[in-house]
């Protein structure tokens, strides 16, 4: 086997690869994606459009987080963005709506109605839901939860995101860190 570039990139500042897609994101905070998605096929990189405005691609961009099915980025501003296949909620928007392109996690909790303070995210190949980290040290999740991966104490699919819980009861603080795998979600605690 023998490495090469992708065409069309160079010095980016992120990766993300999934199972049937991957996406870059360049200096400047723009998101590149290539692979298999709801748009069809797109063997080389494109950027992502941005749906606040139609003349633009999604940019001030942190990192990017590609599942199986769906993909998330998170803005510079904290806001976290989702597209793709929505089964299960993955997308957080609400709905069971597939989108080709990103809609913003939303959160009834919060004034603006939509997820803030994010720091991180995470979803991975297979699984079908996706967590974030807040800049306070709490986790949200959302999509689904078969085997009570979203860790809100239920086995409930939920299309908004809910806060993880610890098994003692309360909501889980102070994490620096989360990562998932297929059907379980792990937090790094301080």
């Amino acid at each position: 086997l023998t490495l090469v570039p992708v065409s069309g990139l160079a010095n980016m500042s992120g990766i993300a690869a999934g199972e049937l897609s991957s996406m870059a994101l360049d200096p400047l905070g723009t998101v590149w994606a290539w692979g298999t998605d709801l748009n069809g096929i797109s063997p080389t990189p494109v950027k992502v459009p941005d749906p606040t405005d139609p003349s633009g691609f999604l940019s001030n961009v942190r990192s990017v987080a590609v599942g199986g099915s769906h993909k998330l980025a998170l803005k510079r501003d904290g806001t976290v963005w989702a597209w793709g296949h929505n089964f299960y909620g993955q997308l957080g928007d609400g709905t069971t709506i597939h989108r080709s392109q990103p809609v913003q996690v939303a959160d009834p909790n919060d004034a603006s109605g939509f997820l803030t303070n994010v720091v991180a995210v995470a979803t991975s190949n297979q699984s079908q839901f996706s967590l974030a980290l807040k800049h306070d040290g709490t986790v949200w999740a959302w999509g689904r939860n078969t085997n009570g991966q979203l860790g809100d104490t239920t086995t409930t699919d939920r299309l908004v995101p809910v806060q993880v819980q610890k098994s003692s009861g309360g909501p889980l603080t102070d994490v620096q860190m989360i990562a998932m795998g297929n059907a379980s979600s792990l937090a790094l605690s301080k």
